[in-house]
This record gives C-alpha cells, sequence and structure tokens, in this order.
C-alpha cells in the first residue's frame, strides 16, 4: 500500500505542474525582440527574364549559331558556326546585369574565329595512323578547360571524328588529339566526372539509300584528360539487351527477332526494305546520370530513348508511346490562317524528342525530352504525307474509319484534318484498306520520364495554348518568315532546344521552339509537380522578310527571297540552350545561352527571381 500511495503521490505531482512547489516569483523583465522571420517564396516563383548580351554574325539561313556551350575559365560563350565552319568564341567577360536597349536587334557582343584542320591523323582499330578528311562541326562540349568537337566527314555516310583542344585562359585552344567516331557524329557530351566523353552517331542515309551507315555510340575514354587513341562502340545490334525477365538472350539474338520485339513494344521503323535495326535507329542526343554509370540517348525519328549501361557496355531501347489527341487540344491545319483549336479522337502524336536533358530528384535521375518530332523524308524513301493523301486515290487510296470520316468532314476536309502531316510507315497496320488511326509527329510538348524511361509528366497542349494567347495569329510562325499558323498543319512550334538549371534552390526546364522562337520556363523541381512558370519571346513579327535555308543561298533575291528586314526580325530557329549556374556567371546572376540557326545569333538572358 505505501509504495501505490508513493506512486500515486508522483503522478498527482507531475499533473499539478509542480503544485507542491513553493509560491512564483515576480515575473521577469521582458526579453528583446527576435529578428523579422523571412516572408515565404510562393511556388512556382516568378522568373525574370532578360536579354544582357547577343552575337549576331550577320549570315542568314545557313546555321551560322547552333549549339552553344560555356568556358569559364575565359568567361565566353562557344558557339558552332557552321557557314564558316568555325568556332565563334564570344566574350562575355563585361556582360552587364542591366538588360539591353533592345533585346531584338541588340548586337553588343563580339567573337574571335576558333578554327580547326581540314584534315586529322587518327588511330584506326588496328592502333595505325590513317589521315580523314573532315567536314563540318556537329557540336561541341566542354569539361574545365577540355573542348570536345564532334566534327562529320565531307560525305555524312563516312565515319568522323572527335577533336580534343587544352583551352587557356582566353579560350585559345591547343589540339590534344583526335578520335575517329562513327558516322555522322551529331551530339556529344562529357560525362559528369570527365572519365568519358559519348557520341551520338547518327548515321543518317544518303538521300538515294545507296549508303545507309549504321547508328552508334562512341565512347571515348580520358585518362588525365588526354583521351584514349581509340573509342570503343556500342552497336545498336549485338549490345542491345532486354531487361525483361520474362525474355532470355537466345529470345533477340537475331536482327529479325530484335526488331520484332522492339515494333511490339511501339518502336517505329521507318525505312526501305532490307535495312536493319542499327540503320534504322539514329541517335541524336545523350544526357548523363549523376554518377556518370548510366546514360540516356534519344532515337528522335524511332520514338524512343536508349538507356546505356556505361558499365556493361549495353543499350536498352524503350518506346515513348503516343500522345492522345482527343485529350489534348491542338491545332491542326494551316489554311484558316488563325489559332484554332480542338480534340481530334483518333489521331495521335509520337513524341520523338530531340533535345534531352537530366536532372537528379531524391537522389533519383529524370528526363526532360523536347518533343520535336521528325520523318525520315529521302529522295528513295519518305514516310512523310498528309492526312488527305490516305484517302486520295492517287496516293494511298484507303478508306477512312466510319469514326475518323466523320472527324475529317467535320474538321474541313482536305483544308483542314487533311493538312494534318502524318507518318505513313503506321498507316493501316493490319493492311484491310479501312485506316482507324492517324499518327503525327513530336508531342508538340515537353516530358519528363523517370530513369527506366516511364512517363512522368507531359505539358500536354500547354505550349499551343499558351503561344496563341500571347501572340495571336502570330503563333506556330514559320522560322523563314513572319506567318501565323503557318506550322500548325506539321509539328506546331516544334520544341527543339532544352535545358535545366537551378536557381534560388528551385530546378527549372527552359524548351524554346525551333520554327516560332518561343522560350518556355517550367519548375520541375520536384518533377510529378512541374509547373509553368513563363513565356519569354525575342522576335519582331512585323519585320517583312523571307528566306529559305533550303536554299544554297538563303537570301537569294533571283529566288524571290529577300533578307532586308531580318535583321530587324530578332532571334530565328533557336537550336541550342546551355544554362550557365550563377556561381559561374560572368555577371554573377544565372543565364541561358540560346544559339538561333537561321538568324545567325547568339542570345544570352539574365534569368531571376522577381
Amino acid at each position: 500500500m505505501l509504495k501505490r500511495s508513493l506512486l500515486a503521490l508522483s503522478i498527482i505531482t507531475i499533473l499539478s505542474g509542480c503544485s507542491l512547489d513553493g509560491d512564483d516569483g515576480a515575473a521577469g523583465a521582458t526579453g528583446p525582440a527576435g529578428d523579422a522571420g523571412q516572408p515565404g517564396k510562393s511556388v512556382p516563383r516568378e522568373l525574370s527574364i532578360e536579354v544582357v548580351g547577343r552575337f549576331n554574325t550577320g549570315i542568314y539561313g545557313k546555321s551560322a549559331a547552333e549549339i552553344v556551350q560555356f568556358h569559364k575559365a575565359s568567361n565566353s560563350a562557344f558557339a558552332i558556326n557552321a557557314a564558316d565552319n568555325q568556332i565563334e568564341v564570344i566574350a562575355l567577360a563585361n556582360l552587364p546585369v542591366a538588360a539591353v536597349g533592345n533585346g531584338i536587334t541588340d548586337d553588343s557582343l563580339s567573337s574571335v574565329p576558333f578554327t580547326f584542320a581540314d584534315s586529322v591523323s587518327v588511330k584506326d582499330a588496328a592502333g595505325n595512323d590513317i589521315t580523314v578528311a573532315l567536314g563540318e562541326a556537329n557540336s561541341i562540349a566542354i569539361y574545365g578547360d577540355l573542348l570536345a568537337i564532334a566534327v562529320a566527314a565531307p560525305v555524312k555516310t563516312d565515319n568522323g571524328a572527335v577533336l580534343f583542344y587544352s583551352l587557356n585562359a582566353s579560350g585559345v585552344g591547343t589540339l590534344v588529339k583526335a578520335v575517329a567516331a562513327g558516322a555522322l557524329p551529331d551530339m556529344l557530351t562529357f560525362t559528369p566526372d570527365g572519365s568519358k566523353v559519348l557520341v551520338a552517331n547518327e548515321g543518317e542515309p544518303d538521300t538515294d539509300y545507296n549508303a545507309d551507315p549504321e547508328g552508334s555510340i562512341s565512347v571515348i575514354s580520358l585518362t588525365d584528360g588526354i583521351p584514349a587513341d581509340v573509342a570503343q562502340t556500342i552497336n545498336l545490334t549485338t549490345d542491345i539487351v532486354f531487361s525483361s525477365d520474362l525474355l532470355s538472350a537466345g529470345d533477340y539474338d537475331t536482327d529479325a527477332k530484335r526488331r520484332a520485339l522492339l515494333q511490339t513494344a511501339g518502336v517505329k521503323f521507318a525505312g526501305p526494305a532490307g535495312t536493319t535495326v542499327a540503320q534504322d535507329l539514329e541517335p541524336e542526343y545523350i544526357t548523363v546520370a549523376a554518377d556518370s554509370k548510366k546514360a540516356w540517348v534519344s532515337l528522335q525519328e524511332a520514338n524512343a530513348i536508349g538507356i546505356i549501361d556505361l558499365e556493361a557496355m549495353t543499350i536498352e531501347v524503350k518506346a515513348l508511346g503516343v500522345k492522345d489527341w482527343g485529350q489534348y487540344l491542338i491545332d491542326y491545319t494551316n489554311e484558316d490562317e488563325v489559332a484554332s483549336f480542338r480534340k481530334l479522337p483518333n489521331v495521335y502524336g509520337l513524341y520523338q524528342p530531340d533535345s534531352i536533358a537530366s536532372y537528379q530528384w531524391n537522389g533519383a535521375t529524370f528526363i526532360v525530352s523536347a518533343n520535336e518530332g521528325d520523318s525520315r523524308d529521302w529522295d528513295a524513301y519518305s514516310e512523310d504525307i498528309r492526312a488527305a493523301d490516305i484517302i486520295d486515290p492517287d496516293e494511298l487510296n484507303k478508306t477512312f474509319s466510319t469514326e475518323l470520316q466523320a472527324l475529317y468532314d467535320a474538321t474541313g476536309g482536305d483544308d483542314g484534318l487533311g493538312r494534318l502531316k502524318v507518318t505513313a510507315a503506321l498507316v493501316d497496320p493490319d493492311n484491310d484498306g479501312v485506316v482507324e488511326k492517324l499518327y503525327a509527329y513530336g508531342g508538340r510538348s515537353f516530358s519528363i520520364w523517370d530513369q527506366n524511361v516511364n512517363m512522368v509528366y507531359d505539358s500536354g497542349d500547354d505550349f499551343g495554348r499558351i503561344s496563341a494567347a500571347i501572340l495571336g495569329n502570330n503563333f506556330n510562325s514559320a522560322h523563314t518568315e513572319n506567318k501565323g499558323d503557318n506550322r500548325s498543319d506539321d509539328k506546331g512550334g516544334e520544341p527543339e532546344a532544352i535545358d535545366v538549371g537551378t536557381i534560388e534552390g528551385r530546378t527549372y526546364a527552359f524548351i524554346a521552339q525551333e520554327r516560332s522562337g518561343d522560350l518556355f520556363v517550367y519548375d520541375v523541381t520536384n518533377p510529378f509537380q512541374a509547373s509553368f512558370v513563363s513565356h519569354y519571346i525575342n522576335r519582331n513579327f512585323s519585320a517583312d522578310f523571307e528566306l529559305d535555308d533550303d536554299l544554297a543561298e538563303p537570301c537569294d533575291t533571283a529566288e524571290g527571297m529577300d533578307c532586308t528586314e531580318v535583321p530587324l526580325a530578332g532571334d530565328l530557329g533557336p537550336e541550342s540552350i546551355k544554362f550557365v549556374p550563377a556561381a559561374d556567371s560572368p555577371n554573377g546572376n544565372p543565364l541561358l545561352l540560346i544559339g538561333n540557326e537561321v538568324s545567325g545569333s547568339v542570345t544570352v538572358y539574365q534569368v531571376t527571381e522577381l
């Protein structure tokens, strides 16, 4: 009983808040006020986008400003000038923090040309020195003070090379070594640890299909900044693997088996009869995981992304699926010359990304893709048709299903849905003469994918609706003239370039549209809660001009072209984006470097929180 009484007394004492103590003393003096708390920041945060510098080559329609990179030691932007086959080294050391007076016509930045030889010596597989001729530079990458340049052969179906230069504090380069690569090395990148350079060898055919090289990935190892003499190759034949435990190696040990599996999974193949998987898969753009062990490569025309295992030296090809335009709004015709949208049941979009980038969230890698779209369109083979061609007796001479015919009629027939560019490669797969579905090029969006290439987010119809709301009937304009709605029947504004970067602790995706010139910014910090932040365009739609970048002389007046007002038009044809974080920036603020291939300009944007 005594123990129970003491226990009860202890509990009562605790619950009574020390009621057995003596009386409380007098209240003490009031302490000093604490520091004021910081106001919270809303998400998504508003960003200010300003042009703080611009370089203009004065060369129009000839890809005079394509891929851009940044060299910190020299405070320079490096940009490929394909027209002069050199690299422009653009000084940014004195970049202002205030916006320029007129971002559209600004010409405040200057460059020094960086040139390279028209032939180099490389080692072949046997270790012998051979001389290879060089054509145009396609891509550049910079890691510290090491510059890598991907250069195609003069004949694009021949093997190209990668040139390595050591850069000094002024951005001047000294050749370190040249390494042979595959056919048409179209893009290259360093791994984050600097141990490798990965090269996407696109392997396009010539237009008559007399030569059709295989696509491949070249892997060039680096030791203390010195590249290996010979690249390793990840091929798109025996190096293709399938991760499913439902398959054994014997299920994909021939080209026919690999094609059947990939096609069943949704990979699009388009080419003449007899082509191989490796010939039809054309690597486009590579991004690498933060740990440098995995990479991802866009296989644009095939509507797929390849997962590269850099330890096993294998690649797994994952189909991206399709966008249901019955669930989103799309402008599908250029005939009305106005921004007009509707949903299109039984019409689908192939995502077909061009540029891709990656970032980390919760320790996992996520890939962002600019879903441009592209077709195989050569003299000897083309999949490119309009919807109207499918039922034209002089073309494919097929019949639409009842539902598709009703939609075709409701949209205006030949001048409506009939204008939409679609692929012939996926028309009537059961060959019964009746077409139930149409497949258009590109997603007209950007997407986020997880590391296994499962979709996490897609911007849906944002780009079209936002651009139309801001630009009115100027939206979906071509980049060769100011003609609104011009690209609605094709691939819309064509999301082309993408990069990601962190500003004040938030991660953003920056996406530029090649044809219309729009720049879209999304907060992708949490990939499962991505949100639109801002739209910007550095273009003057009042300028009156017309050029043709398919001509040898895009501004040829004999062909009816007139480039007189192109200098007043602003930036045309954004091809690439490079984000420069504040810690590396010459003016202390985050920057975007954008290369515009049609206007031949490189524009520097400052991106800060409002």
